[in-house]
């Protein structure tokens, strides 16, 4: 019986693999049908001929790439740099310009003829409009993947914390998330992004997890890179979904045997002059490894306690549980969001109450980093990536009565 039950579940995730990959094909032909009109636009502008063969023709072999492009990020695989900086990253500009420019190119197919129609002109389709619409959007894109991606943001929050021992007054956490070390971030970028952390001098180097997009391939160089690093207090990481999508023991073995604390489900104390502070970690709850109850079995009723959790869903229980400041990540704050907006129009926040920046919930807190990699296509726009340092102020329990009493 048990092993019938187990192919079983082998089957059904594969078909559900299977019926992702197809939804992402055909959504691939669709928005390359617009890309066929824009390409016409273009050959007419060149004045080509047959530049409705010539649209067509390019839009095809643009689509017939994608499926070479996708194979190589499941699992992820490394790339030499000629071919993430002259193959890859231009086949995803235009993969990204394609997805944004579909829906405004079919308006401006139906709305240039309309407005031709009732202005009582000859209809003529609007081959040359569409080539700019997309041209627009590929520019758009090109920053986000080339540039954009690539412009990381440094923060220092002060996080006023509620009963904070006063020996972690002024407590400095580097706070990475969302690494997705591989093919599009390979080593010598999140070198980049450790020596600019540690640069920050801080006592801990906090980690939420998605170290990886998927497979093993670059579990090495991960683990190598944050062994490296000398802080007071060392690493502290807590695994995300992704680290899973393979195999995640591996990468566990390898950053413990580097000296990093890798806490699945489980409580690291740091004293300082007799004063404690629990460091906590869940494991990833998106394949329900988590366990808060388990994490949280060191802490003293006095202990204040930060807690690594990858998923910014687990700040509701966290906070139910007396947590006094969560660690997420995993939104990567939409990726794309209206520049300057990202609070209010991200994409994150249509699955996230808790999406990007500090939330706060009476005296527990939760600060949802932006992530230094991507997921899907590598581009951010509207959201960069950042290198967030949370500095930990001691406040006291009940500040209303603080308050009062420093007014009588």
């Amino acid at each position: 019986m048990r092993p019938r039950r187990k192919a079983r579940a082998g089957s059904s995730k594969t078909r559900k693999h299977t019926s992702f990959v197809r939804a992402v094909v055909r959504i691939t032909a669709a928005i390359h049908v617009p890309v066929a009109l824009a390409m016409t636009g273009g050959a007419r502008l060149l004045g080509l001929d047959d530049a409705g063969l010539v649209g067509t023709a390019l839009a095809l072999v643009l689509f017939g790439l994608f499926p070479s492009r996708a194979r190589r990020l499941f699992p992820d695989r490394p790339r030499s740099r000629w071919e993430l900086h002259l193959v890859d990253e231009p086949y995803f500009a235009h993969f990204s310009a394609a997805l944004g420019a579909a829906i405004p190119i079919a308006l401006v197919s139906v709305l240039v003829p309309l407005v031709q129609l009732l202005g009582g002109r000859t209809i003529a389709f609007p081959f040359e409009a569409t080539f700019f619409v997309y041209l627009f959007f590929l520019a758009v894109a090109a920053w986000g993947v080339f540039i954009r991606r690539r412009w990381v943001e440094e923060r220092e929050i002060e996080v006023p914390i509620a009963g904070l021992p006063e020996a972690f007054d002024g407590y400095r956490i580097a706070h990475l998330s969302d690494l997705h070390v591989g093919g599009f971030t390979p080593r010598r970028v999140f070198e980049k992004w450790f020596a600019r952390a540690n640069a920050k001098k801080p006592d801990l180097v906090a980690v939420t997890g998605d170290m990886v997009t998927s497979g093993t391939a670059f579990h090495e160089d991960i683990a190598e890179v944050i062994g490296q690093l000398e802080t007071k207090d060392g690493v502290i990481v807590a695994m995300g979904n992704h680290d899973y999508f393979g195999e995640g023991e591996p990468l566990v073995g390898l950053l413990r045997d580097k000296g990093a604390y890798v806490l699945r489900n489980e409580g690291l104390v740091i004293e300082r002059n007799g004063q404690r502070l629990l460091i906590a970690g869940v494991d990833d709850n998106w394949s329900r490894r988590d366990n808060l109850e388990k994490a949280l079995r060191l802490r003293d009723a006095e202990d204040t306690t930060v807690l690594l959790a990858h998923d910014p869903v687990m700040f509701e229980e966290a906070r139910r549980a007396g947590v006094e400041l969560t660690l997420s990540g995993h939104t990567h704050g939409g990726q794309v969001a209206m520049p300057f907006f990202a609070k209010k129009l991200s994409l994150a926040q249509l699955t996230h109450k808790h999406f990007l920046g500090l939330y706060r919930e009476g005296e527990s807190a939760v600060y949802v980093n932006a992530g230094l990699g991507t997921t899907g296509p590598p581009l951010r726009l509207g959201v960069p990536p950042e290198i967030a340092v949370l500095v930990l102020r001691a406040a006291p329990r009940h500040p209303k009565e603080a308050r009062l009493a420093s007014a009588g």
